[in-house]
């Protein structure tokens, strides 16, 4: 794997990154502008620009007084050093990334050690990114001498292949170093990459391929970062035997930049609450009303959301709609109705969406026109939009309000490798 150093290939601003001027880079292409020093700065889109300083402002300030309950707190110090301890160790490290963000999501513990070809980048959650643009990840990869997979955990199918992939790996470590002990591969990341899910389905179908026999172990998994606390050990396959640890997920001990933060905290690595779930909302939806995902929804019927909006709909006791309504906003006609207002109310903005302020306004118009969509009464205005919040933020991290790849590949020249 080729590491480089930050200092050769980029510096990062607060809310930037600077990459090495090159002729080949269009310096009037969009979202770049070059600073005082000659630098090519890719900037986030500046109607998002302030949403993502809140946020990246709200974890600083977190991590900044070491007291919290989630910012590598004890158990990721300890975890990190044991993670260190095993690295050298064991046969096959596999560093699992949100395929959402491939590049935010590195573990930076593993650029203490030296490259090696007994490393893989998993890229997990590939079904909540966008396809074509992981498989230029991969590809990306591929060109730093990286080997890369990209897996969805829940997808057996996908196991296999992948198992099929890591066993051919051992095959050829063993080929090489003539080892005949058992296999040992190690799951490194970040908290909620899908470490311990993968794990398990690992675990799963390897059992179930070898024909072995007696109770399934697992790992715990949960919605919820951090929740692994220790190390375990699994067995995924035999001929030769093979076992997977699953480790705890591992913050960097400092805070990064305002937009990595956002991004972390996103897609979930960081506490909602840390952040809070109205903000992530806005940030969720500057990013939804930016992209062309919400015009794939202009389809879809619209005769439910008209009548859930209307004030009918809404208050009146006898109406059909309103007993589905109450628990749960996973329902597929509720989904088809978030999806269809989202594209109403897109379409319908009169605003500039590129500037700040309008994009602002949009983003309240959408909150408000959600929480009627999820039936939410105004008893407190508080109470409801944190709600209306907290039901878009699943939806979106089920995959159920289209696929995001939240980064961008650096560039097209495989020398640019800033985070490799």
């Amino acid at each position: 794997m080729n590491h480089f150093r930050h200092s050769r290939i980029f510096r990062v601003k607060e809310g930037t990154v600077v990459f090495r001027k090159l002729p080949l880079i269009n310096k009037s292409a969009k979202g770049f502008n070059s600073d005082s020093c000659g630098y090519l700065v890719q900037r986030p889109m500046a109607a998002a620009e302030t949403l993502i300083q809140k946020i990246g402002k709200a974890v600083k300030e977190v991590a900044k007084t070491r007291s919290s309950e989630w910012w590598y707190t004890p158990h990721m110090a300890a975890a990190s050093r044991a993670i260190d301890e095993r690295i050298p160790l064991v046969d096959l490290v596999l560093e699992v990334r949100d395929a959402r963000i491939p590049l935010s999501s590195e573990y930076l513990q593993l650029r203490k050690f030296p490259s090696s070809s007994r490393r893989v980048i998993v890229l997990n959650k590939m079904d909540l990114a966008n396809r074509p643009q992981t498989k230029e990840w991969l590809r990306f990869f591929e060109e730093q001498k990286c080997m890369a997979f990209g897996v969805n955990s829940h997808n057996r199918e996908n196991i296999r292949e992948f198992l099929t992939f890591l066993q051919g790996r051992v095959r050829e470590l063993k080929k090489k170093d003539g080892t005949a002990h058992a296999i040992t591969l190690m799951l490194v990341g970040i908290p909620n990459v899908g470490k311990s899910a993968l794990a398990n389905s690992l675990h799963q179908v390897g059992r179930i391929a070898a024909a072995e026999k007696g109770k399934l172990k697992h790992s715990v998994v949960s919605p919820q970062p951090g929740e692994t606390k220790s190390i375990s050990s699994l067995k995924i396959a035999s001929h030769p035997n093979i076992y997977v640890l699953d480790t705890p997920g591992v913050l960097p001990p400092n805070v990064i930049d305002d937009g990595i933060c956002s991004k972390l905290a996103l897609t979930g690595a960081i506490k909602d609450s840390v952040v809070g779930e109205i903000q992530l909302a806005e940030y969720f939806l500057s990013i939804l009303s930016l992209s062309d995902e919400y015009k794939k929804w202009g389809t879809l019927p619209g005769f439910e959301t008209r009548q859930v909006l209307s004030n009918e709909g809404i208050s009146n006791p006898d109406n059909r709609q309103k007993r589905q309504y109450p628990t749960d906003h996973t329902q597929d006609f509720i989904v088809n109705n978030v999806r269809r207002t989202l594209f109403d109310t897109v379409s319908s903005f009169t605003g500039c969406i590129e500037s700040g302020k309008d994009l602002a306004r949009l983003i309240e118009q959408e909150l408000e026109v959600l929480r009627k969509v999820f039936h939410l009464p105004l008893e407190s205005e508080e109470s409801s939009y944190f709600r209306a919040a907290t039901k878009l933020l699943n939806l979106y991290r089920t995959g159920r309000l289209g696929h995001y790849t939240l980064d961008s590949l650096p560039s097209n020249d495989p020398t640019l490798s800033p985070w490799l």
